[in-house]
């Protein structure tokens, strides 16, 4: 009945996009005579660039093998995510020299600190007792790494990526939808941004202007309601990073999961279980000590240290490297005990709220990148662990170990580490402002709407 009630409501919305006319009001939608008002013919969001589609449900979140670490910090509980996109792949060193080559090329006479600040720590290689000298020197620039994980980023770093990436993902699609034209002059705070051109801080050089239906205007920038132009990119949250790593739509049948992963692959091993393949690795894990990549001539994983991005099997969302290569970060800030308050749908710890700035007028205003200025929200939260005084445990750590507001969440496993780092549910932890040669990371972004997918 629930099915059949949405498809309804569906049909109803279609055919009153077909009428162009409001089933409330009467009133003609689109039509320049009653006042113009616009009803998009959206009706699916597009998939960004090299994002997959991850559709969300329920899922038992947490740890599904022995605690070593008896931290105790993920005891399973079940939870929903709604359905959201993620990079196919971990975001690689030629991803990243394209976003220093662009802030270079825009900030480096005006605001040359921007550049410096997103450039990675390649020292991040360097050991006392290790002839790492070369990873150092070659690791992100030479053309042979392009198409391995960026490393030596730190959370906030990555972050920052994401935003950049948002505007020249939307930028590109209004230079292909024929609205802009494309402007590689940018310099300094006149450059794209999604916010600042929605709010009409920012104009740039039109190609086909978009006709206004409001009567007393000529034409108008895209809109929030055309949904032309996506999302904003950003880090998945530690339950989406969870759920699509184990990938259970490979496991499931009809609302019955015959069985839960302990890897993003089913069986107990981390060696490939059948057919031609039989026998191989299935990630750039550490087997054992001193034992990175196995013996020459049968290298295990032929990975040292990391691997290509796009390399051994991907899971079943069509994910690579959710297991080993590099540890992610997540969104999340860290706390031992968010299992036990966290609400169970769309589980995420950080919240803090922001609205734009705005002058005494009442209008917007750029900072000095061509972003929208913002300000703490203070009516809703303006402290990324707002409910600090339920979690006795992180208290006391914030006052004597590293757990703070400024400590994410990683996971994954990486090429540095044993299976055990390998399963979904285990996490770790490292200050926002730290980067280590073994962690790297990749986008997500929201899913609107639908869920998309089978119903």
């Amino acid at each position: 009945m629930r099915t059949l009630t949405v498809a309804a409501l569906g049909a109803s919305f279609l055919l009153g996009a077909c009428s162009q006319k409001s089933s409330k009001t009467g009133w003609n939608y689109n039509d320049p005579k009653n006042g113009g008002f616009e009803v998009s013919k959206y009706t699916e969001q597009e998939t960004g660039p090299g994002l997959v589609l991850v559709q969300g449900g329920t899922f038992v979140m947490g740890a599904t093998e022995q605690n070593i670490a008896h931290d105790y910090d993920n005891t399973p509980r079940r939870v929903t995510v709604a359905s959201f996109y993620m990079d196919e792949t971990e975001v690689s060193n030629v991803d990243w020299l394209e976003y220093l080559y662009w802030l270079g090329r825009v900030f480096g006479e005006t605001y040359p600190e921007v550049y410096n600040a997103a450039l990675p720590d390649t020292t991040v290689w360097r050991k006392d007792l290790a002839f790492n000298e070369p990873l150092v020197d070659n690791y992100l620039r030479h053309p042979a790494y392009q198409n391995y994980p960026v490393v030596g980023v730190s959370w906030k770093q990555a972050s920052d990526y994401c935003v950049w990436r948002t505007d020249r993902v939307n930028e590109q699609i209004l230079v292909d939808r024929g609205y802009i034209k494309p402007n590689p002059n940018q310099v300094g705070e006149e450059n794209f941004n999604t916010g600042a051109y929605y709010a009409g801080l920012y104009q740039p050089e039109v190609k086909k202007a978009r006709k206004d239906l409001n009567p007393n205007n000529d034409t108008r920038n895209i809109r929030p309601e055309d949904g032309i132009m996506l999302p904003s990119f950003r880090l998945p949250t530690e339950a989406e990073w969870e759920y699509a790593a184990q990938g259970l739509i490979g496991n499931s049948d009809r609302e019955n999961i015959s069985d839960r992963r302990l890897y993003p692959w089913n069986g107990h091993g981390i060696r490939y279980a059948k057919g031609k393949s039989q026998g191989k690795i299935q990630a750039n894990l550490k087997r054992g000590r001193g034992d990175y990549m196995g013996v020459a001539n049968r290298l295990n994983d032929n990975a040292a240290p990391t691997g290509p991005v796009k390399y051994y099997w991907a899971n079943d969302y069509g994910l690579y490297n959710m297991a080993g290569n590099v540890n992610e970060w997540v969104a999340d800030i860290y706390r031992p005990m968010t299992y036990t308050d966290a609400e169970d749908f769309n589980t995420y710890r950080g919240n803090v709220y922001t609205l734009p700035k705005k002058d005494a007028d009442g209008y917007m205003e750029k900072d000095s990148l061509g972003r929208i200025s913002t300000e703490l929200d203070f009516k809703r939260y303006s402290n990324p662990n707002v409910i600090d005084y339920l979690d006795s445990l992180a208290m006391y750590n914030e006052r004597n170990s590293l757990v703070s507001n400024q400590t994410r969440v990683y996971k994954g496993g990486s090429w540095r580490d044993l299976p055990y780092w390998a399963n979904p549910g285990t996490r770790r932890y490292l200050d926002e402002n730290m980067s280590r040669d073994d962690i790297g990371f990749r986008c997500a972004m929201t899913r609107v709407g639908s869920p998309g997918g089978k119903k």
